[in-house]
C-alpha cells in the first residue's frame, strides 16, 4: 500500500502550482492499493490484474496503451503552465482517434483526452489519446479529479511521477473510488 499525502482539508480550493484550477478540492492523503488487490469485474489490464470499473470507462489498451514525453520529470510537470505549453493535438489527430475507435465525433458526448494527462507527463502521441465519454458516470470529469489529485501528490513529493502515470494507465477508477469513498488516511 502506498500513501499519497495531499491536503488534509477537503474544502481547500484555490489555484497553486500543483495544477488545481480553483474549482476542485484536493482530497486528503489517499490510500492507494495496487490494481492486483482490487475487486475484479473482469476487465483485463495487460496481464497485471483486473480493472474495477465497467469496460466503457477505459480506453482500449490495444489502441491507446498510453505514452509519455521522454525524460519528462516531476519538476517540469509541476511548473505552472506546463500542460498548456505542451498541449498540441490537431483536429486531424482528433479525427484519427475517432476513426481508430470506429466512432463519430458527436459534440457533447465525449472528448478526445489523454489517457496519461499532460499534467502527469503524458504525451500528445495518438497512442495516448482516446474518445473519453462524459456519460454514463463515471466519465471524463471524474477522471479529471483523479488527475488533479495525482498531480498534487507528485508536486508535493508524496508520489513519484511514474507511479502516478501507472495508476492512470492501469485503473484510474480504482483511485477515484478511494477518493469518493473517503478511504483515506491522514
Amino acid at each position: 500500500m502506498v500513501l499519497v499525502a495531499c491536503s488534509t482539508d477537503l474544502n481547500q480550493t484555490g489555484s497553486n502550482n500543483a495544477g488545481n484550477s480553483g474549482n476542485q478540492p484536493y482530497p486528503p492523503a489517499i490510500a492507494v492499493t495496487t490494481v492486483r488487490n482490487t475487486v475484479s469485474t473482469g476487465n483485463p489490464i495487460s496481464g497485471k490484474g483486473k480493472r474495477v470499473g465497467p469496460a466503457s470507462i477505459y480506453p482500449n489498451l490495444n489502441i491507446t496503451p498510453g505514452d509519455t514525453f521522454p525524460g519528462v520529470t516531476a519538476r517540469e510537470v509541476c511548473v505552472s503552465g506546463y500542460s498548456k505549453s505542451v498541449r498540441s493535438v490537431t483536429s486531424d489527430e482528433k479525427a484519427a482517434v475517432y476513426q481508430n475507435y470506429g466512432m463519430q465525433n458527436v459534440p457533447g458526448k465525449d472528448e478526445v483526452d489523454h489517457l496519461i494527462s499532460l499534467e502527469l507527463g503524458g504525451s500528445n502521441n495518438i497512442k495516448n489519446l482516446w474518445p473519453e465519454p462524459y456519460e454514463p458516470l463515471p466519465g471524463a470529469h471524474e477522471k479529471d479529479k483523479v488527475e488533479n489529485a495525482l498531480h498534487a501528490a507528485v508536486c508535493n513529493g508524496s508520489m513519484n511521477l511514474e507511479e502516478a502515470q501507472s495508476i492512470v494507465r492501469n485503473d484510474w477508477y480504482a483511485y477515484y473510488l478511494q477518493i469518493e469513498n473517503g478511504s483515506t488516511k491522514k
